[in-house]
């Protein structure tokens, strides 16, 4: 562990993991970024490009390229290497290029003597947080990825519009996949303390459920607009993950929508989902299982089989 205990390696410095670097710069999320990349010149370039804007921020963040070997006394690695998703590809069918990549990337890690948390943002997230769990060997609870966060965030944006609130104090949950079968569990959504079934029940005039399934499919479609308009998704995806790195750097003890191991919740075990967690300096501290419908939960066990599939299929 680095001195400061607020280390953390970013592996990967395209759109998503700059995106990530120069959140967590603003945001002083850290005290020492190392950025790792097959393309040294480049991580070169981009280190130093933000170390001139330091002058410009609160942080007085280290900043700087380096090989695994940085990863020995790092507290979180970050990885956001892998291969761009392509207009109208499913987050799925970039698994098995993206696998390749990272059978490069997790053995010098942990050959480097890296002891702390993976957190994981490249796409099909949920697989390749469980590739990197496998090739490693480290306990599932060390092993997080960005999951449904974003899509959590985006939810939580939309239903505030529609409801003419602050998202701070809307309280829903994207779960499953991060993908085609991810779903809104509206059973367990609220505005305030308010669930917001009954919120659409008791103003009818205002509100309805079409409008609610609407947001949830808008949600879901999200990435693929944003890419289909400007090529690839980065920004969010990279405050996202950086907001799961306060939360650890922290010891917050937030619920975040991560992507993590389901050990006998819900029924559903050997597989990585996004769900509520609590995020604390140990990693996933403890999963919030929901009280989910019959509807709900088959909507999660058909996102667990898919998810299940792809990975069989390695």
């Amino acid at each position: 562990m680095s001195k400061s205990g607020r280390k953390v390696v970013l592996i990967g410095t395209g759109m998503v993991g700059m995106s990530f670097a120069y959140a967590a710069l603003n945001q002083n999320v850290c005290s020492e970024l190392v950025l790792c990349d097959i393309n040294e010149q480049k991580a070169i370039g981009e280190a130093q490009d933000l170390n001139h804007g330091l002058a410009f921020s609160n942080s007085s963040m280290r900043i700087y390229q380096s090989g695994y070997e940085a990863c020995e006394d790092a507290e979180i690695v970050v990885i956001c290497a892998g291969v761009n998703q392509k207009p109208n590809e499913s987050r799925l069918e970039l698994l098995q290029r993206n696998v390749k990549v990272f059978q490069s990337i997790i053995e010098p890690v942990v050959k480097s003597g890296f002891d702390g948390i993976f957190l994981v943002a490249t796409n099909p997230v949920d697989i390749m947080t469980s590739v990197t769990c496998s090739l490693s060997g480290f306990e599932p609870t060390r092993v997080i990825g960005t999951g449904t966060t974003l899509d959590t965030a985006r939810l939580r944006y939309l239903l505030g519009s529609y409801f003419e609130v602050s998202p701070k104090n809307v309280h829903a949950y994207v779960i499953g996949e991060h993908g085609d079968s991810e779903f809104t569990p509206w059973s367990q959504a609220l505005v305030s303390t308010k669930p917001v079934l009954d919120i659409v029940e008791d103003n009818a005039n205002l509100y309805n459920l079409d409008r609610l399934n609407e947001i949830s499919e808008n949600v879901k479609n999200a990435a693929q607009e944003i890419i289909a308009a400007k090529g690839a998704t980065y920004y969010g995806i990279g405050m996202a993950t950086a907001r799961i790195v306060r939360a650890i750097l922290s010891d917050e003890n937030s619920i975040l929508t991560t992507s993590v191991l389901l050990e006998g919740e819900y029924g559903q075990n050997d597989v990585f989902v996004g769900n509520p967690c609590i995020i604390n300096h140990s990693g996933i501290s403890r999963k919030v299982e929901l009280s989910l419908t019959d509807n709900e939960l088959e909507k999660l066990n058909n996102s667990c089989n898919i998810l299940r599939k792809s990975l069989n299929s390695l």
